[in-house]
């Protein structure tokens, strides 16, 4: 196994970006994962779509791929489940309800320059700060 700790992320960073652009000039839309996850389970007004399914199947492929080609993850769950599945449900239903999540608003919506992802992505941000401010300082919750 290499370790080359800034070739991975580069190498990431530019398949996403890549991805996302074949993906908007291909067939004209934004890939934005909580779109594509929707179109796979049925949520939209197309029901399945294949193209979602298998979006979503390549990113597990390729997290499986990388995993098993560049090192083991070493993962430690200090959370209950039943709170990580209340929070991921959350995290669904925001993302649903701001019409994208970060990598369509963040990755391709800062991209073109769009009012709205620059707004939501503000957020985003100004949230996940305001997160870790109160669960670290406030709270005393460390990682």
């Amino acid at each position: 196994m290499i370790e080359i700790n800034y070739l991975w992320p580069l190498a990431g960073g530019l398949l996403i970006g890549i991805s996302a652009g074949l993906y908007l000039l291909l067939n004209g839309r934004i890939a934005g994962i909580s779109g594509l996850a929707a179109a796979a389970a049925g949520l939209t007004h197309d029901g399945i779509s294949k193209l979602g399914l298998g979006f979503l199947a390549g990113i597990i492929a390729g997290a499986w791929l990388a995993s098993h080609l560049i090192r083991q993850p070493h993962i430690t769950i200090t959370s209950s489940p039943a709170l990580l599945i209340v929070a991921g449900l959350i995290v669904g239903y925001g993302t649903r309800l701001g019409s994208g999540c970060t990598s369509g608003h963040g990755v391709c919506g800062l991209a073109r320059l769009s009012p709205r992802s620059i707004a939501a992505t503000a957020i985003f941000m100004a949230i996940a700060a305001v997160t870790v401010f109160v669960t670290r300082h406030l709270l005393g919750v460390q990682s």
